[in-house]
C-alpha cells in the first residue's frame, strides 16, 4: 500500500509547504533523523515524533500581507518562496476554512472604502497585513489588522461591513506599525470592536488571547506538546515549579490545574503577564503567581528553591544568565520545550554535566514544514 500524499495548485511557488510532496509518515521519520543526528554527541535516544492524524486545516492563525493591485483593489496571498513577490492563494490547505475567505473580503472592502496597501517600495500606503485568529476550542474569531499609521478613514464602517459579511467576528483589532520593516506587528494596538481578545480551550483549560500575544498556531498539537511537557515533569502534589519564559501562562497553568503544584510564572513582557494573571482567575488557579523580569535576573535575584523548571524561550534559546541561575538552583527535573532544536542543544550542554537528557521527543508543530518543536527532559545527576 502506497502512503497518502496531499496537492496544492500553489505547490510549486509558495513558500509555504516545502515538503507537502513527500508522504507524512517519511516527514516524521525524517524529523526524527533530524534530531537524532543533532543530539547524537550526548548519546540520548529520541522517540519517535508525535504527528497530527489529518495533517491538514491546521493553522489556527491566518495571515496575508496586502500590496497595491489594479484599480485600487490590494492584492493578497503568500510569497513566492524565497522572494517578496504574492502569489495570489484564495484557499490554503493547512489553513482553517474561516480565515482565507475574511481576507478576502478585507480587500475588497479596501477597495470600497478607497483604503490604499502599503506599498513596500515607498513605504506609503495604509493597509499592511490582516491576520485571522480561531479558536479551536471556542469557534471564537478575532481580525487584526495592521496599518502603517494611527488613522484608519471610516474605521467603523469599514469593521461593521466586516462584520456584516462575517458575523462570526467577536473582536477587530487595529495595529500600527509605521516601520520599515518586515516585522509584522508595531508597538500600539487599539480594539475596534469587542474586548480586543478571543477565548480558547487547551487541555481543559480557558484562556483568554489578546490581539497580539504569542499563542501557538496549531492548537490540536498545542494540546499534545504542552501536555508531553507536564507529563515529562513527573510532577509531584506541593512542588514548586518555575515556568520561565511563561508568555500568558499557558503551561503552567494547566500543570497548576492538573497536579496541585505552587507556580511563579516569569515573563518579560508586561502585557503578557497581565494576561497570564487574568488567564489564571478565569482557571480560577490561586496557587499561582506571575512576574514581569527577565527570567535570567529573576532566579538570580530571587535564589527561591524549585523542585522542576519548564522553559519554553524564544528561538533565540534561553541566556547564559538563566542557565547559570538554574545550576545555581538545582531543581529535580528541567523540561525544555523548544521551537528551535539547535538552540535547545547549546543551551543543554550549558547544564551538563550537573544534568543529563533522559527523554527527547519531537512534536510536529507545522506539517509539510522542515520546522519542529522539541521537549527535553534533563534530570539531575
Amino acid at each position: 500500500m502506497g502512503y497518502k500524499t496531499y496537492t496544492c495548485p500553489h505547490a510549486a511557488r509558495c513558500g509555504g509547504c516545502e515538503w507537502l510532496s513527500v508522504p507524512y509518515p517519511i516527514q516524521l521519520s525524517r524529523k526524527r533523523a533530524m534530531l537524532e543526528e543533532l543530539f547524537e554527541p550526548l548519546g540520548c535516544g529520541v522517540d519517535a515524533v508525535i504527528g497530527m492524524d489529518e495533517p491538514i486545516a491546521y493553522r489556527h492563525k491566518i495571515m496575508t500581507p496586502y500590496a497595491p493591485g489594479r484599480e485600487g483593489k490590494p492584492r493578497l496571498g503568500m510569497y513566492e518562496r524565497g522572494t517578496h513577490k504574492l502569489i495570489e492563494v484564495r484557499e490554503c490547505l493547512v489553513e482553517h476554512k474561516a480565515g482565507r475567505p475574511i481576507l478576502n473580503s478585507i480587500a475588497e472592502l479596501a477597495q470600497g472604502f478607497h483604503i490604499p496597501a502599503y506599498d513596500e517600495s515607498t513605504g506609503k500606503g495604509l493597509l499592511r497585513h490582516a491576520i485571522v485568529r480561531v479558536g479551536k476550542g471556542t469557534g471564537q474569531i478575532m481580525v487584526t489588522f495592521v496599518v502603517n499609521r494611527k488613522e484608519f478613514p471610516r474605521k467603523k464602517a469599514f469593521v461593521t461591513a466586516l462584520r456584516k459579511r462575517h458575523p462570526a467576528i467577536e473582536s477587530v483589532s487595529f495595529n500600527v506599525n509605521t516601520r520599515r520593516t518586515n516585522a509584522v506587528l508595531g508597538p500600539l494596538t487599539m480594539t475596534a470592536y469587542g474586548q480586543g481578545w478571543i477565548e480558547d480551550e487547551v487541555c481543559g483549560c480557558t484562556f483568554r488571547i489578546p490581539a497580539t500575544a504569542f499563542y501557538q498556531t496549531n492548537p490540536a498539537q498545542t494540546e499534545v506538546l504542552y501536555q508531553t511537557a507536564i507529563d515529562m515533569a513527573k510532577l509531584r502534589e506541593g512542588d514548586r515549579v518555575l515556568d520561565a519564559y511563561c508568555g500568558i501562562g499557558t503551561i503552567g497553568i494547566i500543570a497548576v490545574k492538573q497536579a496541585r503544584v505552587e507556580l511563579v510564572g516569569v515573563e518579560s513582557v508586561e502585557a503578557a503577564v497581565e494576561i497570564a494573571a487574568e488567564n489564571a482567575r478565569v482557571n480560577r488557579v490561586k496557587n499561582a503567581s506571575f512576574v514581569c523580569a527577565d527570567a535570567g535576573e529573576y532566579l538570580t535575584k530571587s535564589q527561591e528553591a524549585f523542585d522542576v523548571v519548564i522553559l519554553d524561550p524564544p528561538r533565540a534559546g534561553a541566556s547564559e544568565e538563566f542557565l547559570a541561575s538554574v545550576l545555581v538552583a538545582a531543581p529535580r527535573r528541567i523540561v525544555y520545550v523548544s521551537c528551535n532544536p539547535t538552540t535547545q542543544l547549546r543551551d543543554i550542554e550549558r547544564l551538563m554535566p550537573a544534568y543529563h537528557v533522559s527523554r527527547l521527543v519531537g512534536v510536529d508543530m507545522f506539517p509539510h514544514t522542515k520546522h519542529l518543536e522539541s521537549i527535553a527532559l534533563l534530570e539531575r545527576n
